[in-house]
């Protein structure tokens, strides 16, 4: 009875299995009928599971092999009608779709494309596509954001500062009289006694015996300009009493007093290209190219007007060489310029007196480990033309009179540099009494020639981080400076010793200056009680340096003095910070002069 009842259920599964599984093991219903499975006792395993599984019950006895074929080929039979019954309605909607396609083409625009099907992958990418160049084009134009600049506008990054100052400058008792030749240079020639020189008449001289207090300011707006392919402007403006290139400073009640308004000048003007990161070529007016550590030869503010390129290269980890060189026009010639006078062949005009710096720098910086790094660099500089020279026999009655060399003396000039006259001119006694004859007008210019060359350092260790000590040495020796030459046309008293009768000793000039400094603190004033403090000598001969460009502050300016400095500064806020210095400086050669100098000040930067 056990075995019949489970040859039944074995025999109610197989039927399932094949009714489910017969379309899936039907053959193709172009194959032949010879070519169809068949079934029997002894056939060989079928790939095909419905036969293997039909061949199985045929040899438990459980179908015959008239039965097994019978089931066979009902399953063949009814896998052709669904395979077929499939084909129809797939062709019935290909057709369905070719005619709403055309109907579709027949309302659309020429050119129309369609696709039957867009897989979402494509759509998606297809969407971000769109999305991100629709985005871009937004951007460009500006409407994507109301109120933003557009893409040409964010190319400029505006920046500036403002500095609020009060000074005070403070001279003991016993100082002589510094005689401003800068003064004479660039307004009238000065009127010399031909026989007593200065002591009879006295030339324009600077303040070295009243205290004065002083509240200033200074202002300065930049922008720099983003263009292409490497290529970027820069333009500045900024305040000052005068065009002074050493001094942006700007008196409170000066200009006039009365709430008067105050200049701005145009303080930098450049293009530059940058092919690549480490090269930098530039042209016009901009910052100080050279690499300097302290303003012992370069004022830190000051602008160079020419041609300069900086290149670098790391060769190794942290060794890093550079190279600055550039050619700078520091005087031309004016285009018309010309003497007073004529003769049979029509107007005197002068010839060129163009004046030119050039300059080389090399050196590299070196990062020893993470704390310290060190820097060094050489430079020299050539000074051309710069070295006045007397002129041909000038026969001078007036003050508007000129003489050939007139255009040598210097533009500009702060204090210390040895002078000598330029002109040469000869007494000549009047024939009528009642006559003044030639009277001595005078101009001057430097004695000496300048290619003074410059060793710079920086050591800068960071072990307590964020604070550094920072160790700045600068010295320099004016290579072209000749003693004997330049003391046998210098004018007294400049830079002669003084004696205990009051004339004037021997020259006493000199040429070399050095300048060491030590700052503990943050490297930068940046954040809130950000500090530093620093400490400094410094020690500058009369002709080591052009006086024109360095240092305006330290012994109100110029060369010819040595001396000690102190200061320090705090941050009150983000880019607010305030600065205390004290300043002590005494004169090298000639006559005494002594000044103390304090400075307070609020500074803001955006």
């Amino acid at each position: 009875m056990w075995p019949e009842m489970k040859t039944r259920e074995l025999t109610a599964t197989a039927l399932m299995l094949i009714a489910c599984a017969a379309p899936a093991a039907a053959q193709d219903d172009g194959m032949p009928q010879g070519k169809r499975p068949t079934v029997s006792r002894d056939a060989p395993p079928s790939s095909n599971a419905t036969v293997n599984l039909i061949n199985l019950l045929v040899k438990q006895g459980t179908l015959t092999e008239e039965q097994a074929a019978t089931l066979v080929k009902q399953a063949d039979d009814e896998a052709y009608v669904a395979r077929q019954a499939t084909r129809d309605a797939a062709a019935k909607a290909e057709g369905a779709e070719r005619k709403a396609t055309t109907a579709a083409d027949a309302v659309s625009p020429p050119g129309t494309k369609r696709v039957t099907y867009v897989p979402e992958i494509v759509r998606k990418q297809l969407r971000e596509e769109i999305r991100a160049e629709v985005m871009d084009r937004a951007h460009k134009e500006g409407w994507a954001s109301p109120g933003k600049y557009p893409e040409w506008a964010q190319r400029i990054r505006f920046y500036g500062d403002i500095r609020a100052r009060y000074e005070g400058d403070y001279f003991p008792a016993g100082n002589g009289p510094l005689y401003n030749y800068n003064a004479i240079n660039t307004g009238n020639p000065f009127l010399e006694d031909n026989v007593n020189a200065f002591n009879q008449y006295f030339p324009p001289s600077y303040n070295t015996t009243q205290d004065r207090n002083r509240f200033r300011f200074r202002a300065r707006l930049g922008a720099d300009v983003d263009l292409f392919n490497g290529f970027s402007a820069g333009l500045r403006i900024a305040t000052g009493e005068s065009s002074s290139p050493i001094s942006t400073n700007q008196t409170f009640g000066g200009n006039g007093g009365n709430f008067s308004k105050y200049a701005v000048w145009l303080d930098r003007a450049f293009i530059k290209y940058q092919p690549m990161e480490d090269i930098v070529a530039s042209a016009g007016r901009f910052d100080n190219p050279f690499w300097s550590p302290t303003d012992l030869v370069w004022y830190r503010d000051i602008g160079f007007d020419g041609f300069a390129v900086q290149a670098k290269y790391q060769v190794d980890e942290g060794f890093t060489p550079f190279f600055v060189g550039g050619a700078f026009p520091v005087f031309n010639t004016d285009l018309n310029a010309g003497l007073n006078t004529v003769d049979l062949s029509g107007p005197i005009k002068s010839p060129s007196r163009d004046k030119w710096l050039f300059g080389a720098q090399g050196g590299f910086s070196a990062r020893f480990d993470p704390e310290t790094n060190l820097t060094l660099a050489v430079a020299y500089y050539d000074f051309t033309n710069i070295r006045g020279r007397q002129s041909s026999a000038c026969v001078v009655y007036t003050a508007s009179d000129a003489c050939d060399t007139d255009l040598l003396r210097p533009s500009f000039a702060q204090k210390g540099n040895t002078y000598m006259r330029l002109r040469n001119v000869p007494e000549i006694l009047p024939l009528n009494p009642k006559d003044t004859g030639t009277l001595n007008y005078q101009y001057y210019g430097l004695a000496s020639d300048f290619r003074p060359v410059v060793a710079s350092a920086q050591l800068d260790l960071a072990q307590f981080s964020p604070i550094h000590v920072i160790l700045d040495a600068e010295y320099v020796w004016n290579t072209a400076f000749d003693r004997s030459a330049v003391a046998a046309v210098a004018v007294r008293p400049n830079n002669f010793a003084s004696t205990p009768d009051g004339s004037p000793g021997p020259y006493n000039g000199g040429n070399q200056g050095w300048l060491a400094r030590l700052t503990v603190g943050n490297k930068e004033i940046k954040h809130l009680w950000d500090w530093n403090a620093h400490v400094g000598y410094k020690y500058l001969e009369s002709d080591a340096m052009v006086d024109a460009f360095v240092d305006s502050d330290f012994g109100l300016g110029g060369t010819n003095l040595k001396g000690y400095f102190i200061g320090g500064n705090v941050g009150l806020g983000e880019n607010i910070w305030s600065s205390v210095r004290w300043m002590s400086a005494n004169n090298i050669a000639g006559l005494p002069y002594r000044v103390d100098i304090v400075q307070f000040d609020l500074n803001a930067r955006f």
